[in-house]
């Protein structure tokens, strides 16, 4: 909840002061709407999947400028939700999930200039949805809300005692399960259950989150409710189990995603609470210019929880414009807070002189539109990563969910090799601006970005992240996120312990593009600059990097106890 929300929270009148702010509203001007009108009231515990679809749609009709919600808590289902086949970026195999249909909660579709105002209002998303989608739309915010799930898909559970052959854990009450009549337990949901499980271990004593076994050892356990939430699992092997730690479960396969921006341009969110994420979290696909400002992505506050989303927070795939994200809180993720990337496509073919065989590479990713008509491309060599040449897209088509074939302006290069080469879509990539955020509780990296445009990342802290903190890669080996970054100032942040769990890649900045052959008079990154920051670090290198060109000035480095002041590399 923003902090206006919550200054009125503590009074009681928070209720009766926005209901005012939202009918005054209403009241002077035309262009603003309540949600009350369409008949969508908070606190009923009403499902009101389908009204709130029927609001959107009428603002888009009578074209209403904002759409205020009055206080209180509004339930969605699956049940009512628009169900659409949507191939989406880093998200799942055709082994994993060979149903790309998603379940969309709250969509605004062909939309052109709509505030969704929250006033305070909490979403509340029951079983598994995507919950908020914004699909070929311009200038769409949403502000002053709080989403949540009823059943988070990661569960948590507390270790609280150990005894020979014995481990007892108190689950947390929105973490629910069933037990058998054999003792096996499953932890369930409103309509499903985790089948691919993965465990991270949250230690409250160091508030370090590292991957764990002790899922697996539970999960193939007997087990028996000593009482509602308390169950003792039969264990021979206890070494592992530290009592008062946490034990962090989502399941691997990502078959929603938490918010969609889809081919969208403007989209902002702005004081807003994100308090759990399914399977992976807001994810923006082929758009442009997007926000977030004030957005906290962490678990509501008295909750106990430590997990606010099954994967990343901020996943950028293929956007262009600029990302901006602003003020934010990162806490409780599964996977990487920030990542900002494009992909390459393999060359598999060159069918015509003109004409280009390209397929989608990576297991999770493939599917969804990546080139359009006019679209600059860039030609990669998958060994070296060094750009080749460049064409303009004059035709697009999809010979299958892996497969697309291109027709260039122009003839294709006559130095291409098939199935060496990579393509990039330069036309796709962003700005990218990350100021006075907070990241923390992440057994991986804090920020991830590769874009040959403008990257700031400045006045922020990271905590304790597992790995890098800020970690640029450039990959057309294994995750196929391009590309090569030219400008990237990394100012003034302030990095605590991070990198503790990273093995042999322990450093806080981590430069690691993939390529094999290494030029050192061409390296694939450039023009990065370290400025000014501040290194508290426990054994980890601040930085280290590889086929980079970078510069360092006045970075502050406390390591065990001794404090320096670096200049240059």
């Amino acid at each position: 909840m923003n902090k206006l929300s919550n200054i009125f929270k503590t009074s009681g009148i928070l209720p009766i002061f926005l209901s005012f702010l939202c009918l005054s509203a209403c009241s002077n001007d035309g262009s603003v709407r309540s949600i009350n009108e369409f008949g969508v009231v908070p606190d009923t515990g009403a499902d009101v999947t389908a009204s709130f679809r029927s609001a959107l749609e009428e603002c888009k009709k009578s074209g209403v400028d904002t759409l205020k919600l009055a206080p209180g808590r509004y339930d969605f289902w699956p049940e009512n939700a628009v169900k659409r086949e949507i191939f989406i970026s880093n998200t799942s195999s055709e082994v994993e999930c060979p149903s790309k249909v998603k379940t969309l909660g709250i969509l605004v579709e062909n939309q052109d200039g709509l505030t969704i105002d929250g006033c305070g209002a909490e979403l509340i998303f029951h079983g598994k949805m995507t919950m908020i989608s914004t699909i070929h739309s311009k200038n769409i915010t949403f502000k002053n809300l709080d989403i949540d799930c009823v059943r988070p898909a990661g569960s948590e559970l507390v270790v609280e005692n150990i005894e020979p052959g014995h481990v007892t854990v108190r689950f947390k009450p929105d973490s629910w399960y069933s037990i058998d009549d054999e003792g096996h337990l499953e932890l369930v949901g409103e309509g499903w259950k985790t089948e691919h499980p993965h465990c991270i271990e949250f230690d409250p004593s160091t508030e370090y989150m590292t991957g764990s076994d002790c899922w697996d050892i539970l999960d193939e356990s007997r087990a028996v409710e000593l009482e509602p939430q308390l169950v003792r699992f039969d264990v021979q092997d206890t070494d592992i189990f530290t009592v008062g730690n946490t034990l962090t479960v989502r399941d691997r396969y990502r078959d929603e995603v938490g918010i969609l921006n889809l081919e969208s341009e403007g989209v902002t969110f702005r004081n807003v609470g994100i308090h759990y994420m399914h399977a992976i979290g807001a994810i923006s696909q082929f758009s442009r210019d997007i926000t977030y400002d004030h957005v906290n992505c962490e678990p509501r506050e008295g909750s106990g929880r430590i997990l606010a989303s099954s994967a990343d927070f901020l996943h950028f795939s293929g956007c262009a414009g600029k990302v901006r994200v602003l003020d934010c809180r990162f806490s409780g993720a599964h996977d990487d807070p920030i990542n900002v990337h494009g992909t390459y496509l393999r060359i598999d073919e060159k069918p015509s002189p003109k004409e280009l065989k390209l397929r989608f590479m990576h297991h999770q990713t493939y599917g969804m539109q990546a080139f359009w008509k006019g679209d600059t491309i860039s030609f990669v060599n998958s060994a070296s990563l060094q750009t080749k040449s460049y064409a303009v897209v004059e035709d697009v088509k999809a010979l299958n969910s892996r497969e697309v074939l291109l027709t260039l302006k122009d003839e294709v290069p006559g130095d291409i090799v098939p199935i060496e080469d990579f393509v990039e879509n330069l036309t796709w990539t962003p700005e990218v601006e990350i100021r006075g955020c907070r990241f923390t509780r992440t057994s991986t990296r804090g920020t991830l970005v590769t874009t040959p445009r403008k990257v700031v990342i400045a006045g922020n802290e990271y905590i304790r992240t597992g790995m890098s903190a800020i970690y640029i890669s450039g990959d057309a080996s294994d995750w196929y996120e391009s590309g090569a970054v030219k400008d990237v100032t990394i100012s003034g942040n302030r990095f605590i312990d991070c990198s503790f769990c990273d093995g042999r890649k322990r450093a806080v900045i981590f430069i690691d593009p993939t390529n094999k052959v290494i030029d050192p008079l061409h390296p694939v990154h450039t023009g990065i600059k370290i400025t000014e920051n501040y290194f508290e670090t426990f054994g980890t290198a601040p930085f280290d990097s590889k086929s980079a060109e970078v510069s360092m000035e006045d970075n502050e480095i406390v390591s065990t106890g001794h404090a320096l002041i670096i200049s240059g590399i």
